[in-house]
């Protein structure tokens, strides 16, 4: 993978950017992150393989540039989710999911497992919670995934959230499903291939070719596979 910056910048504008906005001891914290970042960043390239938007790749090799908003967005919420996964101290994977926050408006908590292979575009004022995530999935600005008396929603593969649109509780989105801008989707089963609008109870589902979203995620991931 390419990255505009260094391995050795992108820490320091990590702990730069703790040390600023939130805390950031070195003495306890600095090993955690490095050998945090080498995960991360591992995680990164394999996403971005996958990637199809402009500014992911350069020459068919992944690029990562840390000034890329939205790419830093992916990066932090890897690290924090790496730096919880390795049983490392909690506080610092609040920190870094709280930074990202606070640079970018989006909430993605660290213990949320979103899929290997996901694509965000100018993702501010979403809120991505608990709920179970598979491949290909997608979603915008001011989209929300929650909970609804102790049910979350399962995403199939290949779910796309337009802009502002909402599914929570128990909601299960099939395969090949998008959910079209302010749709609000509650306590509801999608079926498989299906665009959707409105608002729960009173949804229109509307039912798609395959070829349809096929053509649909292939502009947003590469290697698109059923």
């Amino acid at each position: 993978m390419k990255m505009m910056i260094s391995k050795s910048s992108l820490t320091d504008l990590c702990i730069k950017q703790l040390k600023n906005l939130l805390i950031f001891n070195e003495d306890n914290e600095l090993e955690i992150l490095k050998s945090s970042i080498d995960i991360a960043l591992k995680k990164v390239e394999n996403n971005f393989n996958r990637n199809n938007i402009k500014y992911y790749s350069e020459k068919d090799r992944p690029l990562f540039n840390a000034f890329n908003s939205d790419q830093y967005t992916v990066f932090l919420y890897y690290l924090s989710n790496t730096i919880w996964k390795e049983g490392n101290p909690n506080l610092l994977a609040d920190r870094i999911y709280y930074l990202n926050k606070i640079l970018h408006s989006v909430d993605l908590f660290y213990e949320v497992n979103l899929p290997d292979y996901f694509v965000l575009s100018h993702p501010l004022g979403s809120v991505i919670g608990r709920g179970v995530y598979s491949n290909y999935f997608f979603f915008g600005q001011n989209c929300t995934v929650g909970g609804n008396k102790g049910f979350s929603p399962f995403f199939d593969e290949r779910v796309a959230l337009l802009s502002g649109s909402k599914v929570v509780g128990n909601s299960r989105i099939g395969n090949n499903c998008i959910i079209s801008a302010n749709a609000y989707v509650k306590d509801t089963d999608i079926p498989n291939n299906s665009i959707v609008f409105g608002t729960s109870p009173n949804l229109i589902i509307k039912n798609q070719p395959k070829e349809y979203f096929e053509s649909y995620f292939s502009n947003l991931f590469h290697n698109y596979c059923d």
